[in-house]
């Protein structure tokens, strides 16, 4: 990594951490600056605009999204040409995988998923930024590729569907009254509730 992409990086995290604390309104360029203790100008200097400075916090997004994915190892992968049927068992351990990657953002990735939610409410009111939250479709890809696999009836249209229901659950848990009875994000018990609401879901949609 170039010594610039890592001074970007470090920008995009302190941006993170300033919209989950303040919103979209607390995002400035000087703000940035005092919150990854940095001189003065240093965020105007790489990312000049208002707008630059939004697709860098989402690039960062995807990019730790990324990792997140990849650490898990979700029985989802497959080398090109090689996509295998998903068994009962399979579509199990991927709704382990997914509620142990849920409880995680719900508490130590907190911040980003906080962040995420307000740059796609910018989006709303912002049309030119909304090329920028494309990344979306690679998630939606995934989850149509699973459906599929799995023997659903309609998997691009139910692959739209289960995406939007787990992010509708993510947003519940986070920010929704799902956070009042739930179980405490970080917990077995907080794991253990997801995975079965993720369960639920992928059987209902492949009628296992």
């Amino acid at each position: 990594m170039t010594g610039r992409a890592k001074r970007v990086e470090l920008l995009a995290d302190a941006a993170i951490a300033l919209i989950a604390e303040r919103g979209m309104r607390g995002l400035t360029h000087r703000a940035v600056d005092a919150r990854a203790d940095m001189p003065a100008g240093t965020t105007s200097a790489y990312l000049r605009t208002r707008r630059a400075l939004v697709e860098a916090v989402v690039q960062r997004l995807v990019d730790l999204n990324r990792v997140d994915f990849a650490a898990r190892r979700l029985p989802v992968d497959a080398p090109a040409g090689e996509r295998p049927p998903l068994t009962p068992a399979d579509l199990d351990r991927l709704a382990t995988g997914i509620a142990a990657l849920f409880d995680t953002w719900l508490s130590a990735g907190r911040d980003r998923v906080l962040a995420r939610y307000s740059c796609q409410l910018e989006a709303t009111h912002h049309h030119e930024l909304r090329q920028i939250l494309e990344h979306g479709t690679v998630m939606r890809e995934q989850a149509r590729d699973i459906l599929a696999r799995a023997g659903a009836a309609n998997p691009d249209r139910q692959g739209d569907q289960f995406l939007a229901f787990v992010d509708g659950l993510l947003f519940d848990r986070l920010v929704g009254t799902g956070g009042l009875s739930a179980p405490t994000p970080g917990t077995e018990e907080s794991r253990a509730d997801l995975r079965d609401a993720i369960r639920s879901l992928l059987r209902a949609l492949t009628g296992r």
